[in-house]
């Protein structure tokens, strides 16, 4: 299992001094957070990017932008927009060498707003989106995402989502959501141990998405720790703190992996 630093808690900053800062901080794997002013620029700042971030060290997952995008939009021209974004991202990452890209399969926010046909629109998404990314051997990580009534899956469905999809395609637990949820977080990742590639690490107080440091919401810890030990020898776990979280909390959650989990440092 790797340790991972997610790029969200710098948002805003450059994105090359974001993974310098990130590396200082004691991770040589970063996942990039594609939202904020250094990725508004496809043609240009990522052309940059995709030579600059190779010479860091660093090596990489990526996270598509998050904010304003939305898979099972009930408007076509935002799905489509959203699913060429998310192409896009996945042929960015594999010109930086990442193995991974992050994916939101979509959230349900209208009242008129129908679940499964967006978990369809959702399926099918993924189903497109593996075919660019097998070839480039990039995973795709599904994730978790959307609470207080908006996530598309209950416990269940998320877990059975993937059944008959290409191997491409794998789990991403955050800890947040599945917390703000009610959803039983230990007993998910022993369900999905096999086929789950990363996990979202932050807590909260169960009511909002905070990505607070370890230990400072209301989950509980220890049980997530005896699961992840089961987990995949691939599987990244991935602190993913907010922006307005002191950088040093990195680090001090990085050590809590390491002594929780019985891991060698990295």
């Amino acid at each position: 299992m790797n340790i991972c630093y997610s790029e969200l808690i710098l948002l805003g900053g450059p994105v090359i001094d974001n993974v310098k800062k990130l590396m200082s901080s004691g991770s040589q794997k970063i996942e990039l957070m594609m939202d904020g002013a250094g990725w508004d620029d496809i043609n240009g700042t990522w052309s940059k990017l995709a030579i600059e971030l190779p010479k860091t060290g660093a090596s990489f997952s990526v996270h598509p932008a998050a904010w304003d995008t939305n898979l099972t939009s009930q408007t076509k021209v935002l799905r489509d927009a959203t699913l060429q974004l998310h192409k896009d991202t996945i042929i960015f990452a594999s010109k930086i060498g990442a193995e991974q890209v992050v994916l939101h399969p979509g959230f349900s926010y209208s009242p008129a707003f129908d679940k499964k046909t967006a978990q369809r629109q959702a399926r099918a998404a993924t189903e497109e989106l593996i075919t660019i990314a097998k070839p480039l051997g990039i995973k795709l990580a599904f994730e978790n995402v959307g609470y207080n009534g908006s996530c598309l899956y209950t416990f269940d469905e998320f877990a059975t989502s993937l059944d008959g999809l290409d191997d491409t395609v794998g789990y991403l637990i955050d800890t947040g959501h599945a917390n703000i949820n009610g959803w039983d977080i230990a007993k998910l990742i022993g369900r999905l141990s096999d086929r789950l590639f990363a996990l979202h690490i932050h807590d909260n107080n169960g009511i909002s998405d905070q990505h607070l440091p370890i230990c400072q919401g209301n989950i509980k810890w220890q049980q997530i720790f005896n699961a992840i030990k089961n987990v995949r020898e691939d599987c990244e776990l991935i602190l993913e703190y907010a922006p307005s979280v002191p950088l040093e909390r990195l680090p001090e959650g990085k050590a809590i992996l390491l002594a929780q989990l019985s891991l060698n440092s990295f």
